[in-house]
């Protein structure tokens, strides 16, 4: 008998969020695209969440429940594993603590079927709350350029969108709002990703749109949580994020020797500005600007370019600039 081959995987990578877990599971079952299997992955929490989890484990979408036994350290390890476990032509990380749209599936899903050499398609997202409350906060930060596209949506050629877009941050900012095609995370031979803390998803992405073309959904479906447990929040708090940016600069500019001598000052400069702002001690901040130093042949005049750049671009509007840039 043929085993029937689910057309999404729906990784859900849990560590301590079972005050959010049985909602994102329903949003997940909520679905009008019905054609998914769940894999349901704890990375050794202490909470309630494996009790949760085992609710659903008769479920019908459910393919595995994996519980670790000791913490790996990394969210993203947790992608890796969820990935080999899939079986499905597109792959849905949908991280424990967010929610959906029931139309998100559906509508992601027809896009990558529409558009064959996508390699993955990225939504808007509401910000919210511990409670679900509904935030001001918008990360899409569309401007007339992004909303006068025909069918809300545009196609990127993947190397463009790096070089405009994901060298200068990281637009693809919450798993939750992506589907990918599995095909394409298989012809991937870096891994260095999984082993990160805090950049890995935005190595992912380069890695994802160095195999295809990245399609952009302007439509908000994605529910993107805001809390202080988070490890997005805890890497803007701490500073320990700054360190894995700039290996990740250094990985675009090793794929893409093409770029500009102008665009890496401005971009080192913007770190330069952002290890000033940081509040931590003296030493910290002397070990990033090493490491900048080190990695990207940063200097402290980068950042008087930057700033000078900033400034003058009020004026001068041909100037290059990270939101003059995005595509």
């Amino acid at each position: 008998m043929m085993e029937n081959i689910p057309l999404v995987s729906v990784i859900i990578p849990n560590y301590n969020y079972a005050r959010f877990l049985e909602k994102r599971i329903e949003s997940v079952l909520l679905q009008t695209c019905t054609d998914f299997e769940i894999i349901l992955l704890d990375d050794a929490s202490t909470d309630n969440s494996v009790f949760i989890l085992n609710k659903y484990q008769t479920n019908v979408h459910v393919s595995y429940v994996d519980i670790n036994s000791v913490n790996t350290g990394s969210p993203f390890a947790q992608w890796q594993k969820g990935i080999a476990l899939s079986r499905g032509k597109y792959i849905w990380i949908a991280e424990s603590d967010d929610l959906a749209s029931p139309s998100f599936l559906e509508k992601a899903v027809c896009v990558l079927e529409r558009y064959s050499q996508a390699s993955y398609c990225f939504v808007g997202s509401y910000s919210i709350d511990e409670s679900g409350e509904q935030l001001s906060i918008d990360f899409d930060r569309w401007t007339a350029k992004q909303k006068k596209r025909s069918d809300n949506l545009e196609v990127f050629a993947g190397k463009d969108y790096i070089m405009h877009n994901l060298y200068w941050a990281n637009y693809i900012y919450n798993a939750s709002g992506v589907v990918f095609r599995k095909k394409c995370f298989e012809r991937i031979t870096d891994y260095s990703c999984f082993s990160m803390r805090y950049c890995g998803d935005w190595l992912f992405w380069i890695e994802m749109a160095l195999q295809g073309d990245v399609v952009e959904i302007y439509e908000k479906l994605n529910y993107f949580r805001q809390h202080k447990c988070s490890t997005t929040m805890k890497s803007i708090i701490t500073g320990d994020g700054l360190k894995e940016d700039i290996s990740v600069i250094r990985s675009i500019e090793n794929m893409l020797p093409s770029i500009s001598s102008w665009r890496k000052i401005l971009r080192r400069g913007i770190f330069y500005k952002k290890i000033r702002r940081l509040k931590a001690d003296s030493k910290v901040k002397n070990e990033l600007y090493q490491e900048l130093e080190t990695q990207l042949k940063g200097r402290a005049l980068d950042y008087c370019i930057e700033r000078l750049n900033k400034n003058l671009s009020f004026m001068i509007p041909c100037l290059l600039t990270r939101d003059r840039d995005r595509l």
